[in-house]
């Protein structure tokens, strides 16, 4: 239902201010299993856009405590920085997370990576901003393209190859091991599948997220031949 305004907008005086104020409760009709917001996560969430737009100020303010709780989210280095959050404390590498970025089609793609001592993949994908926790053709691009970049250096390592069995090669879950990842694409007009809409349909977007992981990653590994050895080693 569209709420009802309580009165037709109208001037009370000259400010240089400018922007839009937005309050809402939630409705006990619709909302029956709770209607108290919980601090610890929209401040998940709240983190989580902040790190998607990079440069963005938000102020996060519960004022339903005697001495209201405060915290500020801004990070200029956006999903790079996202990255290192979630692997704090860990050994990593390389020791700054590896970001790329592009567009074709109207589809913005801005990923981060980096890999971590364990063995458990972590990655986190975005549309719009919105969590695609069901993944979906984006995440499916990045896989794929993780997979064959890693395929192709591993075919000119000679030291490596001795390893493996003849003409074997790297699983995805082998690449993936111990990766953390944040992908966010931009869509014009995402087409989500599911009862939740959390994961993406959008068949163009695949082969565009896997263009340019292959380009880009590619590009970073040539340029960096301790970091690709150390991964292979461990894949």
């Amino acid at each position: 239902n569209v709420g009802k305004s309580e009165s037709p907008v109208k001037e009370i005086g000259t400010s240089e201010r400018r922007g839009t104020t937005i309050r809402w409760k939630a409705d006990p009709s619709i909302f029956q299993e709770t209607t108290t917001y919980n601090f610890d996560v929209l401040c998940s969430r709240l983190r989580e856009l902040a790190f998607l737009n990079s440069g963005i100020k938000i102020i996060f303010r519960d004022e339903r405590l005697t001495n209201p709780k405060e915290i500020v989210f801004q990070f200029e280095g956006g999903i790079r920085q996202f990255v290192t959050y979630l692997n704090e404390g860990k050994k990593i590498i390389p020791e700054v997370p590896l970001y790329i970025s592009g567009e074709k089609d109207d589809i913005q793609t801005e990923l981060s990576l980096q890999y971590n001592d364990g063995y458990t993949e972590n990655i986190l994908s975005f549309v719009n901003d919105i969590n695609t926790r069901e993944g979906g053709t984006h995440l499916e691009g990045l896989k794929a393209g993780i997979t064959f970049v890693m395929n192709e250096f591993l075919k000119k390592n000679a030291k490596l190859q001795k390893k493996m069995e003849k003409e074997e090669k790297l699983t995805g879950e082998d690449v993936r091991a111990g990766l953390t990842a944040v992908l966010s694409v931009k869509v014009p007009e995402p087409q989500f599948e599911g009862q939740t809409k959390t994961k993406l349909g959008n068949t163009e977007v695949r082969g565009i997220v896997t263009s340019l992981v292959n380009e880009q990653l590619t590009l970073f590994f040539e340029q960096n031949p301790k970091v690709i050895e150390q991964i292979l080693e461990k894949a």
